[in-house]
């Protein structure tokens, strides 16, 4: 076989125009809706907002939600809601995002981080139940990539063991296990809506529950602490009077984002069909590339596809997974890696000691790992774009 040359030593790229890694599916109904609140006059936490956190409470399952400007808060006060104190210890995955371990910190309580299961890349039950100590008091699972974890076995682990479970649901709207959703799957589920998600409100996040005291309390505290919304005070002293009830955050969402949220919530299902065709094209692309992992099917219910990550396997190539990354990049195909594991950034390593093979599972899947583009408006050309590069380039570095 011709090996073709790569752009990055000189040859024709696979694509001339850029592919990007993601982008918002934005349409003229999202725009019209956020232009109606525009003009409406109320452009902070207001009527749409409440809305929005009805209409997502809905469609995951539960009765209550309070909407938040990101994941990482609502992370933040669920973790307060659901009783995270000083000196507790909160157990989750090492292949994360820093949102997770940094707000565990500022609340005082010790990250505990373990592996993953080397086929999904999610925490099991029996990886969780071998860090438990007298001080664990949350287990904090991600539902990786848009996998969702198998939440019974984790939820019957914290029944067991006297422990509460918040959800990490940043990649997981439109996620299913077994006919239920993920968000109506652990005590609480906190959800993002940055730009790249399953629906975006630009930022923001949500957290969802059927405990009425946690959202009660979370929403409390995303305004200061304050008795009641500012949109909606009732008093006997008037609509300007309100208490502080506890030390709070200013952490709201505002009808602004929650306007673009509810358009998109019209759409999470097709979005999330789109992202499943997309990785369809890609499974079967690579289907015949012995170099390349690809994430495994899905069968307990509907998978959210937010990354599509493959491993290659560096003993089959001659170039490093960091050198094919920019080769990719100069066949104009954007991508990306999903995540730089936790225990490898200098803070962590640092305060906590973790020696190289301390999560042999997650490091594996790192020096492998490249997460390719996936989102709603690409086209089954663009996906045959991206599989036609990483093959040409394994083609080229085979070893």
């Amino acid at each position: 076989m011709t090996k073709h040359l790569p752009a990055a030593e000189g040859g024709q790229p696979i694509r001339k125009d850029f592919l990007q890694f993601a982008r918002p599916c934005i349409c003229e109904g999202d725009i019209e809706n956020v232009i109606q609140t525009l003009r409406s006059g109320w452009l902070t936490v207001g009527p749409r907002t409440r809305e929005f956190e009805d209409i997502v409470a809905s469609y995951v399952g539960v009765d209550r939600a309070a909407a938040v400007h990101s994941c990482t808060a609502g992370l933040h006060l669920a973790m307060i809601a659901l009783g995270v104190q000083a000196g507790d210890e909160v157990i989750l995955p090492t292949l994360n995002f820093a949102s997770g371990p940094n707000t565990v910190l500022h609340l005082g309580a010790k990250p505990v981080l373990v592996d993953v299961d080397p086929v999904s890349l999610n925490v099991t039950a029996e990886i969780i139940e071998a860090a438990v100590t007298d001080r664990t008091k949350l287990i904090l699972p991600v539902h990786f990539a848009g996998r969702p974890c198998d939440m019974d076995e984790l939820m019957d682990l914290a029944a067991r063991r006297g422990l509460k479970v918040l959800g990490d649901g940043a990649h997981a709207i439109g996620a299913d296990c077994r006919g239920k959703k993920i968000g109506a799957t652990a005590d609480a589920t906190s959800f993002s809506f940055y730009v790249t998600k399953g629906i975006t409100t630009g930022e923001g996040g949500i957290v969802t529950s059927q405990d009425a005291d946690v959202i009660a309390r979370i929403k409390r505290l995303s305004l200061h602490g304050m008795s009641s919304d500012p949109w909606k005070r009732e008093s006997e002293r008037g609509p300007w009077y309100y208490e502080i009830l506890e030390p709070g955050y200013k952490y709201k969402m505002n009808d602004k984002q929650a306007s673009l949220g509810l358009s998109q919530m019209g759409r999470v299902d097709e979005f999330r069909e789109s992202r499943r065709r997309i990785a369809s094209i890609y499974t079967r692309g690579f289907g015949e590339l012995d170099a390349v992992t690809v994430p495994p099917e899905y069968d307990d219910g509907n998978h959210a596809w937010h990354l599509y990550p493959i491993q290659v396997d560096p003993d089959a190539i001659t170039t490093t997974r960091d050198a094919f990354i920019r080769a990719l990049l100069d066949e104009g195909i954007g991508v990306s890696v999903h995540f730089i594991p936790i225990h490898y950034h200098p803070f962590y390593r640092d305060h906590f000691g973790f020696p190289q093979g301390t999560f042999p599972v997650t490091e594996r899947y790192f020096d492998r790992a490249i997460s390719l583009p996936i989102y709603p408006d690409m086209t089954a050309e663009d996906a045959g774009d991206v599989v036609a590069a990483v093959a040409k380039l394994l083609e080229y570095y085979r070893r």
